[in-house]
């Protein structure tokens, strides 16, 4: 990876390296040190790339949080491209700038020199604001290592990604690290693992009482909102569902106010150009009901599933390959509390056999659980569908917007959402 400016190039590969250029020295290619020495003079450490760029023309926002950080940021860029500005958004799906795709699928956060390029590429559009979604990998490996964040957001902290960071206690405390700092902050106060420095935090909630807080709401085929601040009721509406959305799109309105000063009303009003995100909560048919969904924790599947306590639910899931284990019967638990029937599927078994992914999901089901055991997961779909009628919902979990299975180190072509299509029109 390169970045150029005024003329100097930095890199973190030495295959890159001349004389002439930079390393820029980071954890993780530290072993590479004495190899950059022979080529370069020029060693620099990671937390040193700022005092070589101009990052004062633009906004940084960063969101961190186990579930709902690719809705928040999309929602954060939505409203701020509607109240005129121009942004740029890096994260899950990709690399946006000013409604265009720059760059497909992606690390949640790129390397350092990635972010670095990217914030330099925005400012060149003459971009207000950078708003990026921060991974737990990339706190931990001080991938954001030199930016000066505008406002840092926090979505919830619950189990996830215990293959990296071993146990909960870890990654609890690198997410909370990045909250420990004096910079401005905007925090789910309804979250009770979060711990965070209170020096310049705002707060938004639905129970706890919040500095943006959600009062009322209501779900019939939208979203209806009534929140306060500072004594004053504000309400909107958007075209999604969940509680867990409730915080997203709070999450949304409370950064763009916070950041931009725009009054609440003004910013209400966008939310109702804001759809979601695809393969988050997204229906693709109504009739049946059926949705898909990128849930693959147990909080996230819980949030997810508890959102249709009227509907017969029939979920779809399977487990990462490779990944955490122990939270494989977890989910299965999950599954079972809400769903009248369940079928268990492969997810990206990676270089697992899926067979014994099962065998660790069947572990958590209670033995009155509705369930069968379907590895194909298109016939694992098309098996869900001829169960719906008019009182049930699909819920086809963990993948969501993905149009890869990873099985092994190859990635085949499967779409949840494209099966489902395909299987209603036959």
């Amino acid at each position: 990876m390169k970045l150029i400016i005024n003329n100097k190039i930095f890199t973190d590969s030495t295959k890159e390296l001349d004389k002439n250029s930079f390393f820029v020295l980071s954890k993780q290619n530290e072993k590479f040190l004495d190899q950059a020495r022979a080529i370069t003079n020029n060693i620099i450490e990671d937390k040193s790339l700022k005092d070589f760029v101009d990052f004062s023309s633009i906004k940084i926002i960063g969101i961190t949080g186990t579930n709902g950080k690719t809705t928040t940021a999309a929602a954060i860029y939505s409203i701020l491209l509607d109240l005129g500005y121009k942004v740029a958004l890096q994260g899950t799906r990709g690399f946006f700038i000013n409604d265009r795709q720059i760059e497909e699928y992606s690390l949640t956060t790129p390397v350092q020199l990635g972010n670095f390029v990217n914030i330099q590429k925005a400012i060149l559009e003459k971009c207000d604001y950078f708003v990026m979604e921060v991974s737990s990998h990339a706190i931990e490996q001080k991938r954001v290592e030199g930016l000066d964040f505008a406002l840092k957001i926090h979505t919830n902290i619950t189990r996830d990604h215990l293959d990296y960071h071993k146990t909960i206690e870890e990654y609890i405390n690198i997410k909370n690290s990045f909250l420990s700092d004096e910079s401005l902050k905007l925090i789910n106060l309804d979250d009770k693992i979060v711990r965070f420095n209170p020096k310049n935090a705002f707060t938004y909630s639905l129970d706890a009482k919040g500095d943006y807080k959600v009062d009322a709401y209501s779900f019939k085929k939208a979203m209806h909102i009534i929140f306060s601040h500072k004594n004053q009721n504000y309400d909107f509406s958007a075209l999604m569902m969940g509680i867990f959305n409730i915080y997203n799109l709070m999450a949304a309105i409370s950064a763009v106010h916070i950041i931009t000063n725009k009054n609440l009303e003004e910013i209400c009003e966008t939310l109702e150009n804001f759809g979601g995100v695809s393969g988050r909560m997204e229906i693709i048919s109504v009739d049946p009901l059926v949705i898909v969904d990128f849930a693959h924790t147990p909080d996230g599947m819980d949030e997810v599933l508890k959102s249709f306590p009227q509907k017969d639910i029939i979920c779809v899931f399977g487990a990462g390959g490779n990944r955490d284990r122990e939270k494989r019967p977890l989910m299965a638990k999950i599954a079972a509390r809400y769903s009248k029937h369940t079928i268990i599927t492969s997810d990206n078994p990676r270089f697992e056999e899926p067979e014994k992914i099962v065998e660790d999901i069947l572990e958590g089901l209670p033995k009155n659980a509705s369930f069968e055991v379907e590895l194909n997961r298109k016939e694992a779909i098309k098996k869900a569908l001829l169960k719906a009628d008019e009182n049930s919902v699909v819920l086809i979990l963990g993948k969501g917007d993905e149009a890869t299975q990873i099985i092994y180190d190859q990635k085949l072509p499967f779409s949840d959402k494209e099966e489902v299509l395909k299987l209603l029109k036959k």
